[in-house]
Parts: structure tokens; sequence; C-alpha cells
């Protein structure tokens, strides 16, 4: 993924071609679909570099953007652009209304406990419910649920996250060894018959 301090923001990965005629399919990752409406300058990354492509057309089918940019008008062609980021300028992004905040400027925060630095943001895991912030911690990684009732405030502009961890949750996210498995390697638990 483009580096959070980037100057872009990605809105979606292309995953694979779609037809014939140089259209990719692509993972959305904004709120706003309207981003890939056709005539829209976007930008394509390999994660280091950006470049300034042109979206001839655009359509939706079966979760997935399907995009036509110009110039790639062929399998081969198409074929280059899968696993690269689409983005936009962060000056680009839409405005939100009070309250509400872009989870991609959560990376880099600070996360404060009790006034004691716990780590920083080093990413976002998309659960499906509420989203994870992924902290790096003196200990290790620490899985922060981005819910209301943890993280009592954010500060975008300080780069700072106040939290309250429920008891227990540290000790949860520790990589601990887990007991070995006593059976032998290749070997499976058979039910006896009775």
């Amino acid at each position: 993924m483009p580096r959070p301090e980037s100057d872009y923001v990605a809105v979606g990965l292309v995953r694979k071609t779609q037809g014939r005629r140089g259209e990719v399919a692509a993972e959305v990752l904004t709120d706003f679909p309207d981003r890939f409406q056709a005539g829209q300058e976007l930008w394509l990354s390999n994660g280091a570099t950006w470049q300034k492509r042109l979206l001839e057309g655009s359509w939706f089918h079966k979760g997935r953007a399907i995009l036509k940019f110009a110039g790639c008008d062929s399998i081969s062609e198409a074929e280059t652009l899968v696993g690269l980021w689409i983005g936009l300028p962060r000056s680009e992004r839409h405005p939100l209304p009070a309250g509400v905040i872009y989870l991609s400027d959560l990376v880099g925060c600070d996360v404060l406990e009790n006034n004691q630095r716990l780590g920083t943001v080093e990413g976002i895991e998309e659960t499906g419910a509420v989203p994870l912030l992924k902290v790096g911690t003196a200990d290790g990684e620490l899985l922060v649920p981005f819910a209301q009732e943890i993280c009592r405030s954010v500060d975008v502009e300080k780069k700072e996250i106040r939290v309250w961890l429920p008891e227990g949750l540290k000790e949860l996210n520790r990589n601990e060894p887990r007991p070995r498995d006593r059976r032998a390697p290749g070997r499976s638990r058979r039910r006896q018959k009775q």
C-alpha cells in the first residue's frame, strides 16, 4: 500500500483483467464510488511512484469497479496494471462532516492510555465490523478496535488517539506460543467406532 505520509491516497486496487479490450477489475477502497466516473484523472502506483491516467469508462460488477484507462486497449496491456494502487492527490479528497475522519489519517498517530504512550498506529485492518488499529508497541503489535467506547478522543492534527483499553485486551494481543499438538506430523485424529 502507498505510504501514509504520501501526498496521495488509495481509492482502489487493480485485482485482475476484465474482458478483451484492456479493462481491469478493481477493489473499491473508498466510500465515494463517484471517484470512478469516466473522464476522471486517477493515479496509478506500484507503491513507490505515481503515474496519472485518464479513466475512459467505468461500471460496477459483482462489487468491483470495472475500469477502462486511456491507452490500455488489450489484455496484455491490462495485465501490466494488475496489482497497482489507484489513487488521487490527498488534497482532492471529499470534505467530511464534523466528527468524521478518514481512517487513513489515523496511520502515524500516537496511541495514549492514561497519558502513557502505548505505541503508534502502523495500519488499519478492516474486519467487516469495527476497524482494528494495528498499533506498534514495545511488546509487539496491539490490535485496538476503533470504537468510541475504546478510542475516547482522536486528534488528527496532533496525530494523537487517547484510548481506554478494556481489561485483558493487551494480554489477548500478545503473541505467546500455543501448546503444541501431541499428534505426530501428518497424522489426524480419528474418532473410534463404538
